[in-house]
Protein backbone atom coordinates (compact mmCIF):
# COMPACT_ATOMS: atom_id res chain seq x y z
CA UNK A 1 0.00 0.00 0.00
CA UNK A 2 1.14 3.56 -0.98
CA UNK A 3 1.91 5.81 2.37
CA UNK A 4 0.45 8.89 1.94
CA UNK A 5 1.60 12.28 4.04
CA UNK A 6 -0.72 13.71 6.61
CA UNK A 7 -1.55 17.32 5.05
CA UNK A 8 -4.59 18.83 6.90
CA UNK A 9 -6.54 21.64 5.16
CA UNK A 10 -7.50 23.86 7.07
CA UNK A 11 -9.82 26.77 5.75
CA UNK A 12 -9.43 30.59 5.86
CA UNK A 13 -10.70 32.33 8.72
CA UNK A 14 -12.58 35.40 8.17
CA UNK A 15 -14.90 37.95 10.15
CA UNK A 16 -18.15 40.05 8.89
CA UNK A 17 -17.39 43.66 10.68
CA UNK A 18 -20.99 44.07 11.12
CA UNK A 19 -19.95 42.71 14.23
CA UNK A 20 -18.72 45.83 15.69
CA UNK A 21 -20.96 48.72 13.66
CA UNK A 22 -19.48 51.72 15.91
CA UNK A 23 -15.77 51.07 16.28
CA UNK A 24 -15.46 53.76 14.34
CA UNK A 25 -18.26 56.38 15.68
CA UNK A 26 -20.46 57.53 13.05
CA UNK A 27 -19.23 61.23 12.94
CA UNK A 28 -15.92 60.39 12.52
CA UNK A 29 -16.15 57.54 9.43
CA UNK A 30 -19.32 59.83 7.69
CA UNK A 31 -16.65 62.51 7.60
CA UNK A 32 -13.60 60.32 6.58
CA UNK A 33 -15.69 56.80 4.71
CA UNK A 34 -12.66 54.96 4.74
CA UNK A 35 -11.45 55.10 8.41
CA UNK A 36 -13.99 52.28 9.22
CA UNK A 37 -12.40 49.65 6.79
CA UNK A 38 -8.70 50.96 8.24
CA UNK A 39 -9.64 50.54 11.93
CA UNK A 40 -11.40 47.36 11.64
CA UNK A 41 -8.59 46.04 9.82
CA UNK A 42 -6.07 46.57 12.55
CA UNK A 43 -8.95 45.50 15.36
CA UNK A 44 -9.05 41.99 12.99
CA UNK A 45 -5.63 41.76 13.71
CA UNK A 46 -6.51 42.52 17.35
CA UNK A 47 -8.72 39.46 17.80
CA UNK A 48 -6.93 37.08 15.47
CA UNK A 49 -9.38 37.41 12.57
CA UNK A 50 -6.45 37.02 9.04
CA UNK A 51 -9.76 38.62 7.22
CA UNK A 52 -12.48 40.47 7.30
CA UNK A 53 -15.66 40.45 5.79
CA UNK A 54 -16.63 44.08 4.81
CA UNK A 55 -20.00 45.30 5.69
CA UNK A 56 -21.61 47.54 3.15
CA UNK A 57 -25.03 49.15 3.60
CA UNK A 58 -27.04 52.13 2.30
CA UNK A 59 -26.23 55.26 4.96
CA UNK A 60 -28.94 55.54 7.30
CA UNK A 61 -29.81 58.99 5.42
CA UNK A 62 -30.44 56.93 2.36
CA UNK A 63 -32.31 53.18 3.28
CA UNK A 64 -36.22 52.37 3.10
CA UNK A 65 -35.95 50.28 6.36
CA UNK A 66 -34.80 52.04 9.68
CA UNK A 67 -32.58 50.72 11.91
CA UNK A 68 -35.39 50.88 14.79
CA UNK A 69 -36.96 48.31 12.68
CA UNK A 70 -34.00 46.23 11.69
CA UNK A 71 -33.68 42.73 14.51
CA UNK A 72 -29.80 42.63 13.43
CA UNK A 73 -29.00 46.29 11.94
CA UNK A 74 -26.40 46.43 9.38
CA UNK A 75 -23.55 48.47 8.85
CA UNK A 76 -22.02 50.97 6.12
CA UNK A 77 -18.29 50.25 6.71
CA UNK A 78 -17.79 50.37 3.04
CA UNK A 79 -19.26 53.86 2.85
CA UNK A 80 -20.35 54.23 -0.98
CA UNK A 81 -21.82 57.24 -0.89
CA UNK A 82 -19.31 58.33 -3.45
CA UNK A 83 -18.29 55.65 -5.72
CA UNK A 84 -15.28 54.01 -4.64
CA UNK A 85 -12.05 54.65 -6.39
CA UNK A 86 -8.70 53.56 -7.21
CA UNK A 87 -7.43 56.28 -5.12
CA UNK A 88 -9.75 54.68 -2.10
CA UNK A 89 -8.67 51.44 -3.18
CA UNK A 90 -4.99 52.31 -2.61
CA UNK A 91 -5.30 53.06 1.01
CA UNK A 92 -7.54 50.04 1.77
CA UNK A 93 -4.50 47.94 0.48
CA UNK A 94 -2.03 50.41 2.26
CA UNK A 95 -3.70 49.44 5.44
CA UNK A 96 -4.03 45.64 4.25
CA UNK A 97 -0.32 45.74 3.89
CA UNK A 98 0.31 47.40 7.13
CA UNK A 99 -1.95 45.04 9.54
CA UNK A 100 -1.50 41.47 7.57
CA UNK A 101 -5.25 41.74 7.25
CA UNK A 102 -6.60 40.41 4.16
CA UNK A 103 -10.08 40.90 2.85
CA UNK A 104 -12.25 37.65 1.61
CA UNK A 105 -15.10 39.45 0.48
CA UNK A 106 -17.81 42.47 0.70
CA UNK A 107 -21.65 41.86 2.30
CA UNK A 108 -24.51 43.71 1.49
CA UNK A 109 -27.71 42.39 2.35
CA UNK A 110 -30.71 43.75 0.60
CA UNK A 111 -34.06 43.05 -1.16
CA UNK A 112 -33.36 43.35 -4.85
CA UNK A 113 -37.00 41.88 -5.47
CA UNK A 114 -38.57 44.49 -4.10
CA UNK A 115 -42.17 45.61 -4.81
CA UNK A 116 -41.67 49.13 -5.12
CA UNK A 117 -39.67 49.54 -8.25
CA UNK A 118 -38.00 53.24 -7.27
CA UNK A 119 -36.67 51.61 -3.99
CA UNK A 120 -35.89 48.46 -6.29
CA UNK A 121 -33.41 51.01 -8.31
CA UNK A 122 -32.00 52.45 -5.67
CA UNK A 123 -30.88 48.55 -3.99
CA UNK A 124 -29.89 47.69 -7.21
CA UNK A 125 -27.48 50.95 -8.24
CA UNK A 126 -25.92 50.39 -4.77
CA UNK A 127 -24.89 46.61 -5.49
CA UNK A 128 -23.53 48.27 -8.76
CA UNK A 129 -21.30 50.44 -6.60
CA UNK A 130 -20.41 47.18 -4.40
CA UNK A 131 -19.39 45.59 -7.62
CA UNK A 132 -17.05 48.15 -8.87
CA UNK A 133 -15.28 48.21 -5.32
CA UNK A 134 -14.41 44.68 -5.27
CA UNK A 135 -12.93 44.61 -8.84
CA UNK A 136 -10.67 47.65 -7.69
CA UNK A 137 -9.84 45.56 -4.30
CA UNK A 138 -9.08 42.63 -6.39
CA UNK A 139 -11.88 40.45 -4.85
CA UNK A 140 -13.81 37.83 -6.52
CA UNK A 141 -16.82 37.45 -5.10
CA UNK A 142 -19.31 39.32 -3.22
CA UNK A 143 -22.39 38.48 -1.19
CA UNK A 144 -25.71 39.51 -0.57
CA UNK A 145 -29.35 37.85 -0.69
CA UNK A 146 -31.89 37.47 -3.59
CA UNK A 147 -34.78 38.82 -1.72
CA UNK A 148 -38.93 38.59 -2.51
CA UNK A 149 -41.65 40.42 -3.87
CA UNK A 150 -43.90 39.38 -1.04
CA UNK A 151 -46.60 40.89 -2.98
CA UNK A 152 -46.35 37.91 -5.76
CA UNK A 153 -46.51 34.43 -5.23
CA UNK A 154 -43.46 32.49 -5.50
CA UNK A 155 -43.40 31.38 -9.13
CA UNK A 156 -43.92 34.85 -9.88
CA UNK A 157 -40.69 35.45 -7.78
CA UNK A 158 -39.11 32.95 -10.05
CA UNK A 159 -40.11 34.84 -13.15
CA UNK A 160 -38.93 38.10 -11.55
CA UNK A 161 -35.48 37.03 -10.48
CA UNK A 162 -34.96 36.32 -13.91
CA UNK A 163 -36.12 39.58 -15.28
CA UNK A 164 -34.50 41.49 -12.48
CA UNK A 165 -31.78 39.19 -10.74
CA UNK A 166 -30.03 38.02 -13.46
CA UNK A 167 -28.99 41.36 -15.06
CA UNK A 168 -27.42 41.78 -11.62
CA UNK A 169 -25.25 38.65 -12.39
CA UNK A 170 -24.33 39.78 -15.99
CA UNK A 171 -22.97 43.13 -14.34
CA UNK A 172 -20.70 40.93 -12.00
CA UNK A 173 -19.78 38.78 -14.75
CA UNK A 174 -18.38 41.90 -16.40
CA UNK A 175 -16.17 42.21 -13.45
CA UNK A 176 -14.91 38.98 -12.78
CA UNK A 177 -17.17 38.38 -9.49
CA UNK A 178 -19.37 35.90 -8.24
CA UNK A 179 -22.20 36.18 -6.15
CA UNK A 180 -22.73 34.48 -2.87
CA UNK A 181 -26.16 34.10 -1.68
CA UNK A 182 -27.13 33.76 1.85
CA UNK A 183 -29.95 31.70 2.47
CA UNK A 184 -31.40 33.49 4.93
CA UNK A 185 -35.41 33.27 4.94
CA UNK A 186 -35.60 36.46 6.62
CA UNK A 187 -38.83 35.91 7.78
CA UNK A 188 -39.13 39.52 9.94
CA UNK A 189 -37.98 41.39 7.09
CA UNK A 190 -41.93 42.94 6.57
CA UNK A 191 -45.02 42.83 8.42
CA UNK A 192 -46.92 40.37 6.46
CA UNK A 193 -47.15 36.51 7.64
CA UNK A 194 -45.04 35.45 4.63
CA UNK A 195 -41.90 33.50 5.89
CA UNK A 196 -39.59 33.08 2.82
CA UNK A 197 -39.15 36.63 2.16
CA UNK A 198 -35.61 35.70 0.00
CA UNK A 199 -36.18 33.15 -1.91
CA UNK A 200 -33.01 31.85 -2.55
CA UNK A 201 -33.94 29.72 1.25
CA UNK A 202 -33.04 26.15 0.28
CA UNK A 203 -31.25 23.70 -2.09
CA UNK A 204 -34.50 23.02 -3.62
CA UNK A 205 -34.71 27.35 -4.88
CA UNK A 206 -31.24 27.24 -5.52
CA UNK A 207 -31.29 24.69 -7.99
CA UNK A 208 -34.32 25.92 -9.54
CA UNK A 209 -32.51 29.53 -9.40
CA UNK A 210 -28.99 28.26 -10.77
CA UNK A 211 -30.74 26.65 -13.50
CA UNK A 212 -32.05 30.18 -14.44
CA UNK A 213 -28.61 31.75 -14.53
CA UNK A 214 -27.66 28.83 -16.94
CA UNK A 215 -30.03 29.61 -19.26
CA UNK A 216 -28.58 33.12 -19.07
CA UNK A 217 -24.79 32.41 -18.88
CA UNK A 218 -24.44 32.97 -15.85
CA UNK A 219 -24.28 30.12 -13.55
CA UNK A 220 -20.94 30.28 -12.76
CA UNK A 221 -21.53 33.62 -11.10
CA UNK A 222 -24.64 32.17 -8.94
CA UNK A 223 -23.08 30.48 -5.79
CA UNK A 224 -24.11 29.75 -1.76
CA UNK A 225 -22.98 31.29 0.82
CA UNK A 226 -24.05 28.74 3.68
CA UNK A 227 -25.10 29.66 7.12
CA UNK A 228 -25.97 26.76 9.01
CA UNK A 229 -27.91 29.06 11.75
CA UNK A 230 -30.90 29.24 8.63
CA UNK A 231 -30.84 25.81 8.32
CA UNK A 232 -31.52 24.89 11.64
CA UNK A 233 -34.38 27.91 11.90
CA UNK A 234 -36.04 25.67 9.05
CA UNK A 235 -35.44 22.17 10.72
CA UNK A 236 -33.06 20.86 8.42
CA UNK A 237 -29.42 19.52 9.05
CA UNK A 238 -26.34 20.52 7.30
CA UNK A 239 -25.31 17.11 6.66
CA UNK A 240 -28.02 16.07 4.57
CA UNK A 241 -28.54 19.37 3.14
CA UNK A 242 -24.79 18.75 1.28
CA UNK A 243 -25.94 15.36 0.65
CA UNK A 244 -28.86 16.50 -1.13
CA UNK A 245 -26.76 18.55 -3.35
CA UNK A 246 -24.30 15.71 -3.95
CA UNK A 247 -27.35 13.42 -4.82
CA UNK A 248 -29.19 16.39 -7.39
CA UNK A 249 -25.35 16.63 -9.05
CA UNK A 250 -25.05 20.54 -7.30
CA UNK A 251 -23.01 20.47 -4.50
CA UNK A 252 -20.94 22.95 -6.52
CA UNK A 253 -23.00 25.28 -5.64
CA UNK A 254 -21.92 26.36 -2.11
CA UNK A 255 -18.86 28.47 -2.34
CA UNK A 256 -18.35 30.00 1.13
CA UNK A 257 -19.60 29.65 4.70
CA UNK A 258 -21.21 31.97 7.43
CA UNK A 259 -20.32 30.99 10.75
CA UNK A 260 -23.11 31.74 12.79
CA UNK A 261 -25.43 29.00 14.61
CA UNK A 262 -29.12 28.55 15.72
CA UNK A 263 -30.39 27.50 19.05
CA UNK A 264 -34.02 26.51 19.33
CA UNK A 265 -36.08 27.11 21.94
CA UNK A 266 -38.26 23.83 22.56
CA UNK A 267 -41.55 25.73 25.00
CA UNK A 268 -41.28 28.30 21.57
CA UNK A 269 -41.92 25.75 19.05
CA UNK A 270 -44.56 23.90 21.25
CA UNK A 271 -46.42 27.66 21.68
CA UNK A 272 -45.93 28.05 17.65
CA UNK A 273 -44.56 25.45 15.29
CA UNK A 274 -42.10 26.52 12.94
CA UNK A 275 -44.28 28.82 11.18
CA UNK A 276 -43.32 31.19 13.94
CA UNK A 277 -45.72 33.64 16.23
CA UNK A 278 -48.41 34.59 13.59
CA UNK A 279 -50.86 36.94 15.66
CA UNK A 280 -50.21 39.36 18.23
CA UNK A 281 -46.78 40.25 17.61
CA UNK A 282 -47.27 44.07 18.03
CA UNK A 283 -46.25 44.94 14.33
CA UNK A 284 -49.76 45.05 13.74
CA UNK A 285 -52.20 47.81 15.99
CA UNK A 286 -55.90 47.99 16.08
CA UNK A 287 -55.95 45.61 12.74
CA UNK A 288 -53.30 47.26 10.49
CA UNK A 289 -49.63 48.15 10.20
CA UNK A 290 -48.63 50.36 13.20
CA UNK A 291 -47.74 53.35 12.44
CA UNK A 292 -44.67 53.24 14.14
CA UNK A 293 -41.31 52.06 12.61
CA UNK A 294 -40.08 51.28 16.07
CA UNK A 295 -42.92 48.61 16.22
CA UNK A 296 -42.63 46.62 13.08
CA UNK A 297 -38.99 44.41 14.62
CA UNK A 298 -41.48 42.72 15.93
CA UNK A 299 -42.30 41.33 13.00
CA UNK A 300 -38.90 39.30 13.63
CA UNK A 301 -40.98 36.96 16.49
CA UNK A 302 -41.93 35.18 13.96
CA UNK A 303 -38.08 34.01 13.99
CA UNK A 304 -37.15 34.69 17.74
CA UNK A 305 -40.29 33.23 19.14
CA UNK A 306 -38.52 29.60 18.03
CA UNK A 307 -34.95 30.44 18.12
CA UNK A 308 -31.87 32.52 18.96
CA UNK A 309 -28.63 33.40 17.05
CA UNK A 310 -25.52 31.49 18.32
CA UNK A 311 -21.97 32.90 18.08
CA UNK A 312 -20.12 29.67 17.63
CA UNK A 313 -18.56 28.66 21.28
CA UNK A 314 -21.06 30.50 23.38
CA UNK A 315 -23.85 27.74 22.83
CA UNK A 316 -23.68 24.45 25.51
CA UNK A 317 -22.27 21.28 23.62
CA UNK A 318 -25.28 19.49 23.75
CA UNK A 319 -25.30 16.44 21.64
CA UNK A 320 -28.95 15.68 21.79
CA UNK A 321 -29.81 19.09 20.27
CA UNK A 322 -27.51 17.97 17.56
CA UNK A 323 -29.08 15.06 16.62
CA UNK A 324 -32.73 16.97 16.89
CA UNK A 325 -31.23 19.55 14.56
CA UNK A 326 -31.86 22.24 16.71
CA UNK A 327 -28.33 23.55 17.47
CA UNK A 328 -25.26 23.63 15.04
CA UNK A 329 -23.25 20.34 15.26
CA UNK A 330 -20.00 22.41 14.57
CA UNK A 331 -17.10 19.54 14.00
CA UNK A 332 -19.97 17.38 12.04
CA UNK A 333 -20.48 20.60 9.83
CA UNK A 334 -16.89 21.34 9.00
CA UNK A 335 -16.57 17.52 8.15
CA UNK A 336 -19.81 17.45 5.80
CA UNK A 337 -18.86 20.09 4.16
CA UNK A 338 -14.66 18.30 2.97
CA UNK A 339 -16.97 15.17 2.27
CA UNK A 340 -20.02 15.83 0.38
CA UNK A 341 -19.23 19.40 -1.46
CA UNK A 342 -16.55 20.60 -4.44
CA UNK A 343 -14.80 22.63 -2.40
CA UNK A 344 -10.89 23.30 -2.06
CA UNK A 345 -11.15 24.13 1.67
CA UNK A 346 -7.65 26.02 1.95
CA UNK A 347 -9.19 28.30 -0.74
CA UNK A 348 -12.87 28.37 1.24
CA UNK A 349 -13.46 31.27 3.40
CA UNK A 350 -15.20 31.27 7.27
CA UNK A 351 -17.12 33.64 7.95
CA UNK A 352 -17.66 34.40 11.54
CA UNK A 353 -20.54 36.16 12.21
CA UNK A 354 -21.96 37.39 14.99
CA UNK A 355 -25.83 38.20 15.76
CA UNK A 356 -26.02 36.67 19.24
CA UNK A 357 -28.26 39.34 20.79
CA UNK A 358 -26.93 39.14 24.44
CA UNK A 359 -23.10 39.32 23.70
CA UNK A 360 -24.04 42.02 20.81
CA UNK A 361 -22.33 45.06 22.53
CA UNK A 362 -21.28 47.96 20.78
CA UNK A 363 -18.11 48.55 23.02
CA UNK A 364 -14.69 47.47 21.48
CA UNK A 365 -13.44 46.41 25.14
CA UNK A 366 -15.60 44.86 26.27
CA UNK A 367 -16.53 42.97 22.24
CA UNK A 368 -12.98 41.92 21.53
CA UNK A 369 -12.47 38.95 23.88
CA UNK A 370 -15.95 38.05 22.99
CA UNK A 371 -15.09 37.93 19.55
CA UNK A 372 -11.19 36.52 19.34
CA UNK A 373 -12.84 33.54 21.70
CA UNK A 374 -15.61 32.82 19.57
CA UNK A 375 -12.59 33.23 15.81
CA UNK A 376 -10.26 30.62 17.83
CA UNK A 377 -13.27 27.98 18.56
CA UNK A 378 -13.62 28.18 14.80
CA UNK A 379 -10.25 28.16 13.91
CA UNK A 380 -9.90 25.40 16.35
CA UNK A 381 -13.42 23.06 15.58
CA UNK A 382 -11.92 23.37 11.55
CA UNK A 383 -8.41 22.26 12.54
CA UNK A 384 -10.11 19.59 14.28
CA UNK A 385 -12.42 18.51 10.79
CA UNK A 386 -9.35 19.24 8.83
CA UNK A 387 -7.38 16.55 10.94
CA UNK A 388 -9.86 13.87 11.25
CA UNK A 389 -10.63 14.47 7.37
CA UNK A 390 -6.76 14.16 6.19
CA UNK A 391 -6.69 10.96 8.80
CA UNK A 392 -9.32 9.10 7.80
CA UNK A 393 -9.84 9.94 4.18
CA UNK A 394 -6.17 10.29 3.33
CA UNK A 395 -4.12 8.37 5.21
CA UNK A 396 -6.12 5.52 6.21
CA UNK A 397 -7.74 5.41 3.36
CA UNK A 398 -4.11 5.18 0.98
CA UNK A 399 -2.97 2.14 3.58
CA UNK A 400 -6.45 0.30 3.20
CA UNK A 401 -7.15 0.50 7.21
CA UNK A 402 -10.69 0.90 7.84
CA UNK A 403 -11.70 3.93 9.70
CA UNK A 404 -13.83 2.59 12.96
CA UNK A 405 -17.49 3.55 13.96
CA UNK A 406 -20.37 5.27 12.42
CA UNK A 407 -21.18 9.22 12.01
CA UNK A 408 -24.13 11.47 11.31
CA UNK A 409 -26.01 10.18 8.55
CA UNK A 410 -27.62 12.07 6.27
CA UNK A 411 -31.28 11.92 5.67
CA UNK A 412 -31.67 9.84 9.22
CA UNK A 413 -35.32 10.59 11.76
Amino acid sequence: MAVKAFEPKPMKLSVLTAALQELTPRAKRDADPDLAIEEWLQFSKDIGSPNIQISAALHPTETDVPAEAMLDPVANHLDLRQPFTKERAARVHASMKSTGVGLSDIAYFDNFLHPDKAVRQKKIDFMMRVFDAAALLGLDAVCGFVGRNYELDMDQNLQMFEEVFVPMLKEAKARGLTYRVEQCPMPGWNITDKWHNNIAYAPGPWIALHRVCEKHGVGDQFRIHYDPSHAILMGQDTRSIFQYLKDTGYNFLIAGFHVKGQVVDSKGVSAWGYGGQTMERGDWIDGKPSPNAADHVNAWKKQVALAEHELPGTAKHDPLAYLQNRSVDWLDHQLAARELLAIDPANTYLVVEHEYPRARIQDKAKLAPILKGSLAFTKAIDEAAAAMYALQHDVLAAQGIPVQGFGREAYRS
